[in-house]
């Protein structure tokens, strides 16, 4: 039986104290890891947004939001390289079937 594959979104927020470059970075870090673990169907640079609470004492937060199509077990996997990447203050992954 052929794997099926989801489709998926994510958000994530990079600490905007880092500066364009390695905001920049981050985010093409991410762009390429779903590249090779599924299909990138749109990416969306919201850019510097005000925050609705503070995290980590910022008021606010550069925020990405990339809609995707992988394997169901991929975003898991996705999930953990954010919380191991420093700079990425919040993530979340979210099934658009």
């Amino acid at each position: 039986m052929a794997k099926v594959n989801g489709k998926y979104e994510t958000i994530f927020i990079v600490n905007p104290n880092l500066g364009e470059e390695a905001i920049a970075a981050i985010v093409e870090k991410f762009k390429t890891l779903i590249e090779k673990n599924g299909t990138v169907e749109s990416v969306d640079d919201w850019g510097k947004r005000r925050m609705a609470y503070e995290i980590n004492d910022l008021r606010e937060g550069y925020y990405t939001l990339i809609q995707f199509e992988s394997a169901p077990t991929f975003p898991a996997e996705l999930d953990r390289i954010y919380k191991i990447t420093d700079g990425v203050m919040r993530s979340i992954i979210i099934s658009r079937d």
